[in-house]
């Protein structure tokens, strides 16, 4: 099902290892050149400011070209929205092509194309089929299937090309669907967590199959943002619209909830933490475990506004210094067992991945920096004196 096959897909795992171990000196310069050679991939990739550059260069390109086709023609509605759907259908076919002719991999191009085709789908359907003629469904009777065939490309997109930011996409369709079927506020959210723990029961089933090759770490991060959507569709306070008037005004989610549901999803928002951080720390999982970190943190800070309480200017340091006490004790009490070790976890770094993320963020704030914008200043010596010249007037002479 997916366009990259598993061996092509482990070579460039295998490279990113090697990469990692010759910057951590786990092996030679030596050793690493011979492995290179022993694991060629056919694949073309890039660095992520190429890629980005390139997506977003598409991304305008296929807008550009579309904008100017209807400029040109200018189509009635519903023609416009059987157009989107032949560019979203051109758009797909490309990105396959990129990936099967050019053997492109996360290179941006495959990647816009792949989004483009599932905006156009969403704008096509909307245009061709509820546009408003006599001849199209009734809204609240068959709209929702915009969002469901979005959430389902989406999903083929996901599973295809392995894009993360797919499945995410997925997600967000989702919180369209339950305005389609009832008006209870309550109804609505519980339906949207469950399908986010449909999906979680899904991904966690499939994942222990893939437990130690490259797509553990795929189903790590979607693992990552189904627990987190749960979170935020239970969490009232977070994902109410009218957030900033609640935290420094005073709660009014209660008032839209009934008691009983308030009352309960302050509960689970204190229970979900705990289930998250456990499941990530038994599966060794670094994505899971920062999830719950996350979601533990978006309890604390969302917890005065569900019980009513006024918030404090001070609020901030408080949790600061809290965390900051949390990571000390962690770090310390891990670097106190055996060899810096407790239960697999060290404090260590351990790979070299991490410096990545250290160099893309020197290169952003780099050109930021106060020594960037004014020069430091240069010492003098003390030997040096102005001298040779000539001055007119006032009786300056040349060593003024």
């Amino acid at each position: 099902m997916r366009i990259y096959s598993a061996s092509s897909e482990e070579t460039l795992r295998a490279r990113k290892l090697l990469a990692d171990w010759v910057g951590e000196d786990f092996i030679s310069k030596a050793q690493y050149q011979l492995l290179e050679r022993e694991i060629v991939s056919e694949l073309r990739t890039t660095n992520i400011f190429l890629r980005l550059v390139l997506f977003l260069f598409t991304l305008i390109s296929v807008g550009a070209a579309v904008a100017l086709f209807f400029v040109v023609s200018r189509p009635l509605e519903q023609a416009a929205g059987v157009f989107f759907l032949i560019f979203a259908a051109i758009c797909y076919a490309a990105a396959e092509a990129a990936v099967s002719q050019a053997r492109l991999y996360r290179y941006g191009i495959e990647e816009a194309l792949a989004v483009c085709s599932v905006g156009f789908l969403c704008a096509g359907m909307q245009a061709a089929l509820f546009s408003g003629s006599p001849y199209s469904p009734k809204p609240d009777a068959a709209q929702f299937l915009v969002p469901a065939a979005s959430v389902v490309f989406s999903l083929w997109i996901w599973r295809r090309f392995g894009l993360s930011y797919a499945f995410l996409a997925a997600m967000i369709f989702v919180l369209f669907l339950p305005g389609y079927w009832t008006s209870s506020r309550e109804a609505q959210r519980l339906i949207i967590a469950a399908f986010y723990a449909t999906g979680l029961a899904g991904v966690a089933t499939v994942r222990s199959r893939h437990r130690f090759d490259y797509l553990d770490e795929a189903y790590s991060v979607v693992e990552a943002f189904l627990w987190l959507g749960i979170y935020l569709a239970i969490n009232l306070q977070l994902s109410s619209l009218s957030l900033a008037a609640q935290w420094w005004g005073g709660t009014r989610a209660n008032l839209e909830f009934g008691r009983p549901f308030y009352w309960g999803t302050w509960v689970l928002i204190w229970c979900l933490p705990p289930m998250v951080l456990a499941r990530g720390v038994r599966q060794k999982d670094r994505f899971v475990i920062a999830m719950g970190a996350i979601i533990a943190l978006l309890t604390l800070v969302s917890n005065k506004p569900y019980l009513g309480w006024p918030r404090h200017t001070w609020d901030p340091m408080l949790l600061g210094i809290l965390l900051t006490s949390v990571a000390i004790f962690v770090r310390s009490w891990i670097a106190r067992g055996p060899g810096g070790i407790r239960h697999g976890f060290t404090a260590a770094r351990l790979m070299g991945k991490d410096k990545q993320w250290v160099k893309v963020g020197a290169t952003v704030v780099a050109p930021l920096a106060p020594h960037s914008i004014t020069p430091d200043p240069q010492a003098s010596s003390p030997d040096f004196h102005f001298g040779g010249g000539r001055s007119g007037g006032g009786g300056a002479g040349g060593d003024f």
